[in-house]
């Protein structure tokens, strides 16, 4: 199984997956990042804005994470903004393909309350992320449609992360009970490593 956390930059994704992997038997974090990473020095030039960009990540995305819930088996939590429908249909569907259940959720805040916490994130990681951030507050929210229509969208405006956390594992814990017909078992009837 996998739960995706999508929403912007400042949305608390990352902090939200920390807190919500101890409450999930056999989930790990997944950062699909490093996918993005992996391919720079090879596709360094290739004009992008965004990895994103590159097919190759968006089927490697599927691929390794595939590869994983395989070799370990388990939850893959996976903190990554998707704001283009089309990325995210592609990596949807290379999943459906694979029997990989998805949990699909989207933190959404309040846009003063995502300039706030962008403005003031002192961690050592954020440090030069501001710029970049403030970015991609526009395109979130013209992709909100699309994102209502895929995904279970939370609002963490007034929420901590660990608030946040129980309430995912409580969903995805109640929709894999149902997908299963209540019998502790994934789709197909056979359990999920």
């Amino acid at each position: 199984m996998i739960v995706w956390l999508n929403g912007t930059c400042g949305a608390g994704k990352t902090t939200t997956a920390r807190e919500l992997v101890p409450l999930i038997p056999e989930s790990r974090i997944f950062d699909s990042e490093y996918v993005g990473y992996m391919l720079q020095h090879v596709l360094d030039t290739v004009p992008h804005d965004d990895f994103q960009e590159w097919t190759p990540w968006r089927g490697l995305v599927v691929e390794t994470a595939a590869q994983l819930l395989d070799y370990v088996g388990g939850t893959l939590v996976v903190p990554q903004t998707v704001l283009v429908e089309q990325y995210w249909t592609e990596i949807r569907t290379g999943l459906e393909k694979r029997s990989i259940p998805v949990h699909h959720f989207v933190l959404h805040t309040e846009r003063d309350t995502l300039v706030h916490r962008i403005d003031t994130d002192a961690k050592e990681e954020s440090r030069n992320a501001g710029p970049w951030r403030h970015k991609h507050l526009t395109p979130y929210e013209e992709a909100l449609p699309w994102l209502r229509a895929e995904a279970t969208v939370l609002d963490t405006t007034s929420r901590t992360p660990g608030q946040v956390a129980r309430e995912i594992s409580r969903l995805t814990a109640a929709a894999a009970r149902q997908a299963a017909g209540g019998s502790g078992r994934r789709p197909g009837g056979t359990p999920r490593g």
